[in-house]
């Protein structure tokens, strides 16, 4: 029985845990990381297997957590992956993945025996030479094969999460999201959030929520879908009357950090309470030096406790944090 809560101040209770499992990606997204890369964090500050797995079971067991989806940078390239999930999902909690599918035809099988439940695949545009120009790689088809095996093992729903770009990819929602439909995986475009490790993030050049539904519309009639959204990020829309599904993630333009369920580890073993918080609480020093569950558990509660009331996009004071998505995990 659960004996303490990730409760904040404002009444929120934190039960979705989202891990990141590496900094590390195998991609190069112009609106996540430069062409050359990133310098990544080394090796001994990255949290073990064990050390994940203990964090983990110390959420679900005392802390009330029951979902954890692990992220990276992209966690495909963490070697222990599949054990990971095995061992978290023995916990009894529902394990998800968010990936750009890299590797994933040689994995979806291995990681659907492991109990994940399913994934989420970051792919922008569907069209291969669109594809290499956001991704500096080449690597399209890899993509496509990698979701079709997690199709194959029965790793659904498959949500496809996309980032539209202005004048690069902004014209083309209508072809992705008939793609989409086509093959049976769930759609959902997501405002660009000031993550990025270049902090060239501009609010003027982000394609909004409003430009994303104005195109949409061109070719499709979209009504907001009646199943209660909850604290889920995405606002769904029937397409066409259903039975078929739009969502729109407007972290930006129409916030939506009232209902935020949500905590992240990073992977090295910090506490983040929000993705665009500034401060991180330390679990890693004390794990290592011999700190019983109970006292990982108040330390957990404590850095729950700072989360603010809202994100702050819209502050003339708003500082993106220092750490990219990819080191912070989605």
């Amino acid at each position: 029985m659960t004996a303490r809560k990730l409760e904040d101040r404002y009444g929120r209770v934190a039960t979705d845990l989202r891990v990141s499992l590496t900094d590390r990606c195998n991609l190069r997204c112009s609106y996540c990381m430069p062409a050359e890369g990133l310098d990544w964090l080394p090796d001994e500050s990255v949290l073990t297997d064990d050390e994940v797995v203990r964090l983990v079971r110390i959420g679900v067991e005392q802390l009330g957590i029951r979902e954890v989806r692990f992220t990276g940078g992209e966690p495909l390239v963490r070697r222990g992956l599949v054990d990971i999930v095995r061992r978290s999902h023995a916990l009894g909690v529902e394990t998800s993945l968010t990936t750009n599918a890299l590797g994933l035809s040689r994995t979806a099988a291995a990681l659907a025996d492991a109990g994940l439940d399913r994934i989420n695949v970051s792919l922008d545009t569907v069209r291969p030479e669109t594809f290499l120009e956001i991704t500096r790689r080449d690597r399209f088809k890899d993509v496509v094969a990698g979701l079709e095996a997690a199709r194959a093992a029965g790793l659904g729903p498959i949500k496809i999460n996309a980032v539209l770009l202005r004048g690069i990819n902004d014209g083309q929602a209508p072809e992705l999201l008939r793609w989409a439909i086509a093959e049976g995986y769930e759609l959902r475009f997501i405002e660009q959030m000031p993550l990025d490790a270049q902090h060239a993030w501009n609010r003027t050049a982000m394609v909004t929520a409003e430009e994303i539904f104005e195109r949409l519309e061109r070719e499709f009639v979209l009504k907001p879908a009646d199943e209660p959204r909850g604290s889920a990020p995405a606002e769904l829309f029937l397409v066409d009357g259903g039975p078929a599904t739009v969502g729109v993630i407007a972290s930006v333009t129409r916030p939506f950090c009232g209902d935020c369920d949500r905590v992240r580890l990073t992977a090295d073993g910090q506490v983040r309470n929000c993705l665009f918080a500034r401060e991180e609480s330390d679990l890693r020093t004390a794990l290592r030096s011999g700190a019983s569950d109970e006292d990982l558990a108040e330390r957990w509660v404590v850095a729950m406790r700072g989360k603010r009331a809202g994100h702050g996009i819209d502050d003339p004071t708003f500082l993106q944090p220092d750490r990219p998505m990819s080191a912070i995990g989605g």
